[in-house]
């Protein structure tokens, strides 16, 4: 075979041999995108799913404008649980309390951004452990209110929400988004190393103050 002729074969054996190649290419890169689109969409719809079927914090009551004074006084506070206002100088430590709490110590805790979730005196024993269970173990008040309007009821600082039982949905949405929440007057400020229910004698100079 005449070289030219050589040539113009082995031209055209590279020049199918670069369009399988480019076909291959375009195959892999076809396949690697129909790939990556498929786990983005994938992922779109698990997080819609997730979003649309979070239970919505519509009913939260939310309150401007709390004062947030150190008083060594009782306080009269506008809603019960509060939410906020006046409240001791000392902190209610974070924490399960079988019974009542002063409320100007667990306002003292909101203010360092704590959930306060407060139960009916009378609730079963059984459904006040599955609230305990539920919540996170830091900057959390569990305790008891005598005549609660609600079975359970959900305070932060400046927020408030009643459930309708210990298995309310909304509640872990509520801490999520509240506890230690951009409402937080003084977020990561301590909710240890205060009082453990006890309000502190009128003078007291050794308690915390922060």
């Amino acid at each position: 075979m005449p070289s030219s002729s050589r040539a113009r074969a082995l031209a055209e054996v590279q020049k199918t041999q670069r369009a399988k190649e480019r076909r291959s290419r375009l195959l892999v890169v076809g396949g690697v995108s129909l790939l990556v689109l498929a786990i983005v969409a994938t992922v779109g719809v698990t997080i819609w799913r997730d979003t649309s079927s979070r239970p919505t914090l519509d009913a939260v009551k939310s309150y401007d404008d709390v004062s947030a004074n150190h008083v060594t006084t009782p306080v009269t506070y506008a809603q019960t649980p509060p939410v906020g206002g006046d409240h001791n100088p000392v902190w209610l430590n974070c924490g399960v309390y079988p019974q009542p709490v002063p409320n100007e110590l667990a306002v003292h805790s909101l203010e360092h951004g704590a959930v306060w979730v407060t139960y009916r005196s009378d609730l079963p024993a059984a459904q006040v452990q599955t609230l305990v269970d539920r919540v996170p173990d830091t900057y959390m008040v569990v305790s008891p209110v005598d005549g609660l309007r609600a079975p359970v009821v959900a305070s932060a600082w400046g927020k408030q929400l009643d459930l309708t039982g210990v298995d309310d949905a909304r509640l872990d949405e509520f801490v999520r988004e509240y506890r230690q929440g951009p409402q937080t007057p003084e977020p990561g400020a301590a909710c240890t190393g205060g009082s453990d229910g006890t309000l502190p004698q009128t003078g007291a100079g050794d308690q915390p103050t922060s």
